[in-house]
């Protein structure tokens, strides 16, 4: 099979997870009856909890979410793949959560879990300041998934600034990269449209991004602007500024035709840095 119609749900995450579940829920119905076969949905698509202790209380291990119960059941009920962007989850041997994302199957059966690799411990110049590490646990494995479209890359949020990591899926057989987000107002209006344009034409491949949007506390707000682009960098699809969804039709036999044309996964040299920075930094 090459070519599907793909679906961003872009959804304001609260601190209310069955809020949250009925609002992506419609969503993702919306994106099914608009014949979508792969629907995605933001990070942290089941809480946005900004006090940490809140959250803690409130996250389940992976078994007994309730969002990712419900998503598996939509799953079977429509007979479309859900990605369940990310879930705030417990694990069982940390105090910190997981930052996970789930592909889940038409039957309802979970394909594959990613937990979040990078952590978005910044201050911005604005004096907003995030210290994910505190409350989440990274995760240390990069995970490509099998679906009827070939493979699927999966990564959350922060993790597309570094580049390295979408190198590795491209190289690794992925024609298709998930980042679901929650892009500060702020970074996103400076780096969002351009850091995902990026991974897709570096790597040949499409680029499936659904995000939380809107005001979802006293102090966060989020971009919006889900996005869907092909891998020539072109935007299929976006979100804007409101709740909704978008969807694309997705050819993966481009995946191949640009590759072929800007082979530079095949060119890949290795080399060594030289100079005094070097020695430098490698001293540190």
């Amino acid at each position: 099979m090459s070519s599907f119609t793909a679906a961003c749900v872009q959804i304001t995450s609260k601190g209310d997870v069955q809020e949250n579940l009925a609002a992506a829920t419609a969503l993702i119905r919306k994106a099914a009856a608009a014949g979508a076969d792969l629907i995605t949905t933001p990070e942290v698509t089941n809480m946005l909890e900004p006090n940490k202790a809140k959250a803690r209380a409130q996250a389940q291990l992976q078994e007994e979410d309730v969002t990712l119960r419900a998503f598996r059941d939509l799953a079977s009920e429509t007979g479309v793949w859900i990605l369940a962007g990310s879930l705030v989850i417990k694990k069982p041997d940390d105090d910190r959560l997981a930052n996970r994302s789930v592909l889940i199957r038409p039957d309802g059966e979970i394909a594959a879990t990613y937990d979040k690799i990078h952590m978005f411990d910044v201050e911005l110049d604005t004096g907003e300041s995030h210290k994910e590490s505190r409350a989440y646990a990274p995760g240390d494995t990069a995970r490509l998934a099998e679906t009827p479209w070939g493979l699927l890359g999966m990564t959350v949020c922060y993790d597309v600034r570094f580049a390295h990591l979408y190198q590795q899926l491209a190289l690794g057989g992925a024609g298709i990269v998930t980042v679901p987000a929650a892009f500060t107002a702020t970074t996103g209006d400076a780096h969002w449209h351009t850091l995902l344009r990026a991974r897709a034409i570096e790597n040949g491949c499409f680029v499936i991004a659904p995000a939380q949007c809107g005001q979802h506390s006293e102090k966060r707000f989020t971009y919006g602007h889900s996005l869907i682009i092909d891998p020539w960098g072109k935007v299929l699809a976006d979100g804007g500024e409101d709740p909704g969804i978008i969807t694309a039709h997705i050819d993966m036999d481009q995946v191949a035709r640009r590759r072929q044309q800007i082979p530079n996964l095949r060119n890949i040299r290795d080399f060594r840095l030289a100079g005094p920075e070097a020695a430098t930094k490698a001293a540190e």
